[in-house]
């Protein structure tokens, strides 16, 4: 058996945190981390009127960090494989508490754009390797958290964030004081965990970016990435331009309300994970694009009819087929991962994510300045997200007819095991 596939075995110098308990302190970092991707977003408005910088620079500043993140996914996503989990995330947990620091003290965008770089490494070493941390311990509940906790996270942060700024002294330092605290706090609780995989070879090689996925999973990962590109594509937006575009809506300053649209799609998007958690993977996947595409046509009608009401109603909707979009997705590809693949696979499924979420909102920011304005580029960049999503469908049907076409199937989601057959080849992966 791969040495990666097996857990570390209880010794005499087991640490003191059981695995059951392990696995919230994992999940709670997914969860932290992004709760801290997600607070300066009601911030930008503050930042924008002390530093006079414009909407295409507000998108570059978010764009720079999904950038960031991409690199430490392709470079670092899978060094855990071969150097333990553990000392990855402690060290990824010491450069978000560095990047705290650096937020707190910022003087201008240099610092800023500095402090969200330093922020995207650490979240994109961090990412896979939690996440292959947490199907280490429990295969099946790891693969939900690894679907629930991103939305969980970026919904505390855009609305904790917001009431500091709104009704806390220092708001552009508290709120990074305090993720600073909970950063320290996971460090101590992580190196009181036991390692779930053992060391092996190859560390320096792995830090070589490959686009590369098992020759099992890459018709599901083909099937799913336009699913996950048009569902992150939707947080970009509201993680950029959002905060202005509701700020504009509702007629009002308010930090809380600049932050309200991205918790909203956020806060539902981590609930529909809960409520279609038993639910067929492909089926989740179709009901993500359709309340995707319902809830942003029902948000552009918002929009040009100036109804905040409806544009809450119909971003509710779309964070609906954010979260289950994107469980859909993780929930087609994870389980036929091997244990020794989770964590390099999981990066590149985050690498689409964060592709989506970046690219589109620093056209979009820059659309804003030079084309016709905050409302206009907000209607056109809702359209290219119902495109996405009609695209991401016709590749789902394609697949399905092409399998039906040539007898393979694939069964993923709420099963016991996964069968694979392509091509004549058959592996059988038993999640844990």
């Amino acid at each position: 058996m791969n040495h990666l596939a097996q857990h570390a075995r209880p010794t005499a110098q087991s640490r003191p945190i059981p695995p059951r308990a392990a696995f919230y302190v994992l999940a709670s970092i997914v969860v932290s981390f992004l709760a801290a991707s997600s607070a300066p977003t009601p911030l930008y408005a503050s930042y924008q009127a002390e530093w006079g910088f414009s909407p295409i620079t507000t998108t570059v500043v978010f764009g720079i960090y999904a950038i960031a993140v991409l690199s430490g996914l392709l470079v670092l996503g899978k060094l855990s494989d071969h150097v333990g989990r553990r000392p990855v995330l402690i060290s990824a947990i010491a450069a978000q508490a560095v990047a705290m620091v650096l937020f707190s003290t910022a003087g201008g965008v240099g610092e800023l754009l500095v402090a969200r770089i330093v922020q995207g490494l650490s979240t994109g070493a961090a990412l896979g390797a939690v996440g292959a941390a947490m199907m280490d311990i429990n295969r099946s509940r790891g693969t939900m958290a690894n679907a629930f906790a991103p939305g969980l996270g970026t919904a505390t942060g855009a609305l904790v964030s917001g009431f500091v700024v709104q009704y806390l002294p220092a708001p552009t330092h508290t709120i990074y004081l305090a993720l600073l605290g909970v950063f320290v706090a996971q460090a101590v609780a992580i190196s009181l965990i036991d390692e779930t995989v053992t060391r092996a070879p190859g560390a320096l090689a792995s830090l070589v970016p490959e686009i590369k996925l098992p020759r099992t999973v890459r018709g599901a990962a083909l099937a799913a990435a336009p699913v996950i590109f048009a569902v992150w594509a939707l947080a970009g937006f509201y993680g950029s331009l959002g905060p202005a575009l509701v700020r504009t809506l509702v007629g009002s300053t308010s930090a809380v309300w600049g932050g309200l649209g991205l918790f909203v799609l956020a806060f539902v998007a981590a609930v529909a994970v809960l409520v279609l958690r038993d639910a067929r993977a492909t089926t989740v996947m179709y009901t993500g694009i359709g309340a995707l595409i319902v809830g942003v046509a029902v948000t552009l009608l918002a929009v040009a009819q100036n109804v905040p009401a409806l544009f809450f109603a119909g971003t509710a909707v779309a964070g609906f087929g954010f979260g289950s979009g994107f469980q859909g997705g993780i929930r087609t590809v994870l389980p036929l991962t091997r244990p020794h693949e989770s964590s390099g696979v999981l990066s590149l499924l985050f690498v689409v994510a964060y592709l989506g979420m970046g690219v589109p909102s620093v056209v979009a920011g820059t659309l804003v300045v030079h084309g016709g304005g905050l409302v206009p580029t907000s209607e056109e960049y809702g359209a290219v997200v119902i495109g996405l999503a009609l695209l991401a469908l016709a590749a789902l049907l394609l697949r399905r007819g092409t399998q039906s076409a040539s007898g393979v199937l694939v069964a993923s989601g709420g099963t016991p095991s996964v069968e694979v057959r392509e091509a004549g080849h058959a592996d059988a992966v038993s999640p844990r």
